[in-house]
């Protein structure tokens, strides 16, 4: 019965082929710009590490201006850095499974084979835990220990791109390179790994690129290299020496913790409130108590990594959506009242109402696949356009804001897209399926 149905339906598709192409291509249209809306926003509100996401907690306290909030225009929030002191002390901590600070640094590369000139990279300085928290990939090697991280040892991590630029992508581990003309052992080398958002440091642009190169965190105090991200501080006393700026207020550290279990965050949690009693009896934390240990998917909401904007943009590509349909029930109720005479006599020849109706079902949902078949692929060139139009922006943006992993080719956003519109497209045809069951008999051969 079924292969029947399909053959009425290529029959009618026969007789009506602008009609049927008209639906076709509204559908498609409504697809396609859901397919490339959605990919984008999935890919900027998405949680890259959504497996450990009741466990991973960033950290912050509020060791700002007793006169003003960090934010004034979200008082309740505490800076999203920590302050040199802060972080070191909450470091000593030995209840998180795992634990990390980290900053940003400019760093030269040179010394590789046949490297004729230094290249700048930019270097995540953090712990070793850094690596194994954050289930961060290798081809080749590993991070380092906890040793490396008090030496501080000269060892250094390469990311995929960058050892394939300076090796040719070979087994570097165990190679020297030199690192702002210091030596430096290679110990790892990262497998492809672009988290999107770049959840574990917001402050910073959280949607460009890992970075170049991974060095242990103490090897910015030690060569008194200032972080290249922003820092704020809000201290009166002036700074004329690296000294000065670790130990003044300025808030420069982003801290992440591990806790696996609700005790462990408790245990954390007291901890941290009792270093910031202890520093409020100092002199220190005027301000009232807000400590806060929170997980990946509300830091990313917290840090507005999605604006409002991309939410704007979604709810108005399924507005269009809901008119290509809204338009294709039109289309489909008077394509197939046109053809009433026909239905008459099947039903005078004594088929019955849901035989009718499931035969334009079947219409409805050829038309509906059709349609997803050709959006899969306006989608596909959307997505290319887009990357296309902000490739050179990309190449200006300081930040190298990653848009080819934002505009790739997303299987969840796009079976949901599909998914809906195949739905959707065979609910609105239940209607005119419905309505031409409906008729009596004797009103289609009337028309005879």
């Amino acid at each position: 019965m079924l292969a029947y149905y399909l053959r009425l339906a290529a029959t009618s598709f026969r007789r009506t082929p602008g009609l049927t192409a008209l639906m076709v291509c509204a559908i498609a249209l409504g697809i396609g710009a859901c397919i490339v809306t959605l990919t984008v926003y999935h890919a900027m509100s998405g949680n890259p590490i959504w497996w450990k996401n009741n466990v991973l907690y960033a950290v912050t306290m509020d060791s700002w201006d007793p006169a003003q909030p960090f934010d004034t225009d979200r008082p309740a929030l505490a800076p999203p850095q920590l302050t040199y002191r802060d972080a070191t002390y909450l470091m000593t901590s030995s209840i998180p499974k795992h634990k990390a600070i980290m900053t940003q640094l400019l760093g030269m590369l040179s010394g590789a084979p046949g490297q004729r000139a230094p290249v700048p990279v930019m270097t995540r300085a953090t712990t070793g835990d850094f690596f194994p928290m954050f289930a961060v990939p290798f081809q080749f090697g590993g991070g380092w220990d906890a040793a490396a991280d008090r030496g501080p040892q000269p060892v250094i991590v390469l990311s995929h791109a960058e050892n394939e630029k300076l090796f040719g992508g070979i087994d570097s581990v165990g190679r020297t390179i030199l690192w702002n003309g210091r030596q430096f052992r290679i110990v790892g080398v990262l497998a492809d790994w672009e988290p999107v958002p770049r959840f574990y440091d917001v402050v910073n642009n959280p949607f460009a690129g890992p970075e170049d190169a991974y060095v242990p965190f103490n090897w910015g105090p030690a060569l008194q290299e200032l972080p290249a991200g922003p820092s704020s501080g809000w201290g009166s006393q002036p700074v004329q020496s690296y000294q000065d700026f670790i130990n003044d207020e300025d808030v420069w550290i982003e801290m992440w913790v591990e806790l696996p279990t609700a005790a462990s965050r408790a245990r954390m949690l007291a901890f941290m409130n009792s270093y910031w009693a202890a520093q409020r009896k100092d002199g220190r934390f005027q301000r009232p108590l807000n400590n806060h240990l929170t997980n990946v998917g509300d830091w990313l909401q917290v840090n507005h990594v999605v604006n409002d904007d991309n939410s704007i943009l979604l709810r108005l590509a399924f507005a269009f959506l809901a008119v290509c349909l809204i338009n294709t029930v039109g289309i489909l109720l008077a394509k197939f009242l046109r053809r009433s005479s026909v239905t008459g006599l099947l039903r005078a020849l004594g088929a019955s109402r849901g035989q009718v109706f499931c035969q334009h079902l079947v219409e409805v949902a050829v038309i509906a696949t059709l349609g997803a078949a050709v959006g899969l692929l306006l989608g596909v060139i959307g997505l290319k356009a887009v990357e296309a139009l902000y490739t050179a922006a990309s190449a200006m943006d300081a930040g190298s804001t990653n848009y080819v992993a934002l505009t790739h080719f997303d299987p969840i956003g796009i079976g949901w897209a599909l998914g809906l519109a195949v739905l959707s497209t065979v609910a609105a045809g239940l209607y005119p399926a419905w309505a031409i069951g409906r008729l009596p008999p004797s009103r289609y051969l009337k028309s005879q």
